[in-house]
């Protein structure tokens, strides 16, 4: 465990991150207990704790430098990942952590509660149909560009969309609406990790019109 947790050290100072005690003890905390969960959940098939810590924990924190206001929403989180992680590095942002999947949400809920995380709150829905006001959208694995542009404007009119993707999306970012402003697209070397990852950063139209353009 020793070398694990100076790996994820390494790896939160490599992203750019403070390796602060919460984050540090709270993320090796929530990879044992999605280890042990694993066995009876199904929440990531990935099961070598070296390769959750690239593949998850620190995948997740990539956002971290890039995420602004102080309400953030992690749509599609499954098993809490990024907003988990993201929640144990930025203390002072609130995460407001949906999915649609209830079975997943229990290990999230749990994870909440064990960890004492104050600026989480969990939300059983599909996104569509949630009535919520953040100031910042960020998704992982979750759907296409436009279709998360479509599902969750309403959440962030005006805001940032921060969408974490693997190989550069260019047909993805071709389909977009005219009305969406691309900020920024950024690779990002996450520690442990081989495959490409992009960080596609997008400011969302004031009013939500899902018809026009």
């Amino acid at each position: 465990m020793e070398a694990l947790k100076q790996q994820w050290q390494d790896g939160i100072q490599a992203l750019g991150v403070t390796p602060t005690v919460r984050l540090i003890d709270g993320g090796l905390y929530l990879l044992k207990q999605l280890l042990r969960w694993n066995r009876a959940y199904n929440l990531t098939a990935i099961t070598d704790p070296e390769a959750i810590l690239s593949r998850h924990l620190l995948d997740s924190l990539s956002p971290v430098p890039f995420l602004q206001g102080e309400r953030i929403a992690d749509v599609g989180t499954g098993g809490g990942f990024p907003g988990l992680v993201l929640a144990l590095a930025l203390p002072d942002k609130h995460f407001a952590l949906i999915d649609s999947h209830g079975k997943k949400l229990r290990f999230v809920r749990q994870m909440v509660h064990e960890l004492g995380l104050k600026n989480v709150s969990v939300h059983h829905a599909r996104v569509q149909a949630l009535d919520l006001r953040v100031d910042a959208i960020v998704c992982r694995a979750f759907a296409t560009l436009p279709d998360i542009v479509d599902w969750c404007t309403h959440l962030a009119p005006g805001g940032q969309l921060l969408a974490m993707k693997g190989k550069y999306p260019k047909e993805e970012l071709a389909a977009l609406p005219k009305r969406i402003t691309v900020q920024e697209i950024r690779p990002i070397h996450v520690p442990g990790l081989t495959a490409d990852r992009h960080l596609v950063n997008l400011c969302l139209p004031e009013i939500c019109d899902n018809k026009s353009e």
